[in-house]
């Protein structure tokens, strides 16, 4: 199957949304997107972006997206951070996943980062597998904590 990766470009938002919300039911959290494509378009479009998006095109419709942003670690320095990486579901085992990670992959070489970094459900196990394969540490020993809006609220109110 021939596809293509790309730059996303504004008006490719709507389908990167559609991705992003296909991601949310198929980890069980359906309800949790609460970000609008007028907020992608906004914070990745306007003076200052705040991501960097690559798209997987089959047949002129994106099928995949990987949506990255920089970080600094204190320990290393600059760091790419992907966000996520996703592929349709009907698309998967084609290679989009595979060509996206690599663009990510010589995007990280091109800025000149330390490290490219990004979570992954412990019961994704083909998720796991992929990255095991193309040569990631799968950090077990590590915890991901948030304080979402809400806490952030509570966080302040008790100040």
């Amino acid at each position: 199957m021939n596809f293509s990766i790309r730059q996303a470009a504004k008006n490719d938002m709507l389908r990167v949304h559609e991705l992003i919300t296909e991601l949310a039911v198929f980890e069980k959290e359906p309800d949790a997107v609460k970000i609008t494509v007028e907020d992608l378009e906004v914070y990745g479009f306007g003076d200052d972006p705040k991501f960097h998006c690559f798209v997987a095109e089959v047949n002129d419709k994106v099928e995949g997206i990987a949506l990255v942003y920089t970080r600094f670690s204190t320990w290393n320095g600059l760091v790419l951070h992907l966000e996520d990486l996703i592929v349709s579901e009907n698309k998967r085992g084609l290679g989009l996943g595979t060509a996206l990670l690599d663009a990510v992959v010589r995007f990280a070489e091109q800025l000149g980062v330390k490290r490219v970094s990004w979570e992954v459900l412990d019961w994704n196990e083909p998720a796991i597998e992929f990255y095991e394969k193309k040569g990631a540490d799968v950090k077990r020993d590590w915890d991901v904590v948030h304080l979402n809006e809400e806490g952030i609220k509570n966080y302040i109110s008790k100040l």
